[in-house]
């Protein structure tokens, strides 16, 4: 008779085992009377719940204690109470005598009674304050609750929980959308001209600044305030600009979106916990409601976006955008706008500083190299984009960078890859679905991907962000029509006329598949962003480097021995020895000679660089096409410079016939 598959040889219904070594009981201590085995691994929390337990999570920020003016120091409930008066101050709707009920924290967020909306009394504690009403409508009867500074790590949060299109990347940045608008939209930007405004700022012909009246940007505000104030949540950055203490600005971004909130954060200067708590009242605010689009049929509207400025306000309202990137350059705007007033110069400029101190400063458009040769590791950066040049030397307007993506790769640009990590924002980036590594040569959704991080990021950023006086202004230029030399050294006026111009030349396709160089001008290399006209921030320049016994240099990054299909790029080795000779000031020791048609002073010979490259012509084998070539991009300068010579500036006039001397002579 067979046994059972799972019985054993006795046939007592066992499991049967294959014969081995045999397990090892398992023994305990001997047990005492009346003892209990219990778990004396460590001690237990102290909670009784879940949501008790979560709560001892997060360790309550020490407060600071700012002195008001009576000397003494402001009570915490206080403190809460003028930073909410002060946000619903800002949140009013000009039609209504005050701002909305605020209330600090996330909506989201429990109570320690488990709800979830404030259970005080109006105005009876320091997280809420709720303001005499007027007339009662809806939007009058609800809290609106406002996220304060939050954190790097309580915006990804905020982002990741609420706003589709966010994710972490494999580097720990927050990859976003922007929406539909992926750069900025100059066309749809508008300036109200007032009695303030209408002599001061340059309107007209080649101006960028479009006008609007006081009424449409009223309009405007008021449906970016009501849609803000309908909302059950807004965020809410106070933040510096200009590293300068004397002349810094404060200002104060009101954005319905966590990546807006932590874009600004990082593009602003970040207030220390004391500043914070005594910023008081803004003196410029933004209201971004980008999610919202502005009504088509409000006078001056010629779309759904609309980006209005008011400079008598103060303010700047933001409707049917997500792109960032309007902020940072709306802010630009208007340094470019009070600055001025104070004698200070503000430029679209990269700046970096040497071991010595000798501070330079680089303009250029797009493409022509401003980032990638003002990010040296032999030098300290001082910022990439904007600054100010003040009476005492140059400093950053803002308090991070904010660069371009697209085919970013580590060996090319290892600083700004290395500065793509946690609490960096990815724009409109694509990654892979599983792994989350960023492809930054897909342009799926842009060509115009973005990274914007702190600057302290930048391993060789120089903290604060300021220097003395510069040393070296130096203008750069991708002349793809190949017959700039690589590097001319230019005398005052030449260098308020190639600064006025904003020089560079593109290669764009034509509809036969071949390509050609397009000349492109942009007043004092940023037209988009100046208030002004590009002649008094020229005269500002030279007045300052003629004080500071400043240089200025013309530097082609571009072609060389014929134009963009005929010629070669300038060798980047070569650029970057030319402006290690003007760093060191080796350039100033070279002999030079005087260039047709531009005058323009060039050097014979620098170390371990080719002397034939240096004079255009020696490198063209074709005289004659080099003689037309430098005829025709003359010809381009002079028309630019057409809506710049009616424009008088200096004693009689005499400094608008200098620069206007300095430039082309056929």
């Amino acid at each position: 008779m067979s046994t059972a598959g799972n019985g054993n040889a006795n046939g007592d219904g066992g499991f049967s085992f294959p014969k081995g070594p045999a397990i090892p009981k398992i023994t305990t201590g001997a047990k005492r009377d009346n003892e209990i085995c219990h778990d004396d691994s460590g001690p237990t929390v102290k909670a009784t719940t879940l949501d008790e337990l979560h709560s001892l999570q997060k360790k309550r920020s020490a407060p600071t204690t700012p002195i008001n003016q009576t000397g003494a120091a402001f009570s915490e409930e206080e403190r809460h109470k003028i930073q909410l008066q002060s946000i619903s101050a800002s949140l009013a709707s000009l039609t209504r005598e005050s701002g909305p009920k605020v209330v600090r924290g996330d909506p989201a967020e429990k109570k320690a009674d488990g709800s979830t909306t404030p259970a005080y009394a109006h105005g009876q504690h320091p997280s809420i304050f709720s303001p005499a009403l007027g007339a009662v409508s809806d939007s009058s009867l609800k809290f609106t609750h406002v996220l304060y500074n939050l954190s790097p790590a309580e915006l990804y949060e905020q982002a990741i929980k609420y706003e589709k299109g966010s994710f972490i990347t494999s580097n720990g940045a927050l990859a976003t959308l922007s929406g539909a608008k992926t750069g900025r939209a100059p066309r749809d930007k508008r300036v109200v001209r007032d009695a303030t405004t209408e002599d001061e700022l340059w309107w007209g012909k080649g101006s960028p600044n479009i006008e609007m009246d006081e009424h449409t940007f009223t309009v405007n505000r008021e449906r970016a305030v009501d849609y803000l104030n309908s909302l059950e949540k807004v965020f809410v950055n106070d933040q510096y600009l200009n590293w300068d203490p004397e002349n810094r600005i404060k200002v104060r971004i009101v954005s319905a979106r966590a990546y807006h909130s932590l874009f600004m954060h990082n593009m602003c200067i970040r207030p220390t916990p004391e500043e914070l708590e005594s910023f008081g009242t803004p003196d410029f605010t933004i209201y971004n409601a980008g999610q919202f689009p502005c009504n088509r049929y409000t006078h001056y509207m010629t779309s759904s976006t609309s980006v209005d400025l008011n400079l008598s306000r103060r303010e700047m309202v933001i409707l049917g955008t997500q792109y960032a990137g309007e902020m940072k350059k709306g802010l630009f705007s208007v340094m470019h706008y009070l600055m001025p007033k104070r004698r200070i110069l503000s430029l679209h400029s990269g700046c970096n500083m040497g071991k010595d101190g000798d501070v330079a400063l680089f303009f250029g458009l797009s493409g022509t190299g401003k980032t990638t040769l003002s990010t040296d590791h032999n030098r300290y950066l001082i910022g990439d984009d904007e600054h100010c040049w003040t009476e005492t030397g140059v400093s950053n307007i803002e308090g991070g960078c904010y660069a371009k993506c697209v085919d970013l790769s580590r060996e090319k640009e290892p600083d700004i890859w290395n500065a793509i990590k946690f609490g960096t924002v990815l724009e409109n980036v694509v990654f892979d679905e599983h792994t989350r590594e960023v492809d930054y040569s897909d342009k799926s959704v842009t060509e115009n991907t973005r990274a914007a991080y702190p600057i302290e990021f930048i391993p060789n950023a120089k903290i604060p962000c300021v220097g003395p006086h510069p040393k070296n202004v130096i203008l750069l230029a991708c002349d793809a029509f190949g017959v700039l030399p690589p590097v001319s050294k230019l005398n005052l006026a030449q260098t308020m006329y190639h600064f006025i111009s904003g020089y560079t030349a593109l290669v764009a396709g034509t509809e036969d598949g071949i390509k050609e160089p397009t000349a492109t001008f942009s007043a004092c290399f940023g037209a988009a962003f100046i208030m002004l006209h590009p002649t008094k921030y020229a005269a500002m320049l030279a007045e300052k480097m003629k004080t500071q016994g400043a240089t200025g240099w013309l530097v082609n990054t571009g072609w060389s021995g014929g134009s963009y299909g005929v010629g070669n790029r300038i060798r980047l080795a070569y650029t970057r020895k030319i402006i290690d000779a003007i760093h060191s000031g080796s350039l100033l020791d070279a002999n030079y000679k005087k260039t047709d048609i531009f005058g323009f002073e060039i050097p014979t010979e620098i170390e371990g660089i080719p002397s034939e490259i240096l004079d255009p012509v020696n490198s063209w084998s074709d005289k004659k096409a080099h003689k037309e070539t430098l005829l025709k991009l003359g010809g381009l300068f002079k028309k630019n410079f057409e809506t710049f010579a009616n424009h008088k500036i200096g004693v009689d006039g005499k400094l608008t016939e200098e620069i206007l001397a300095a430039g082309p002579i056929f």
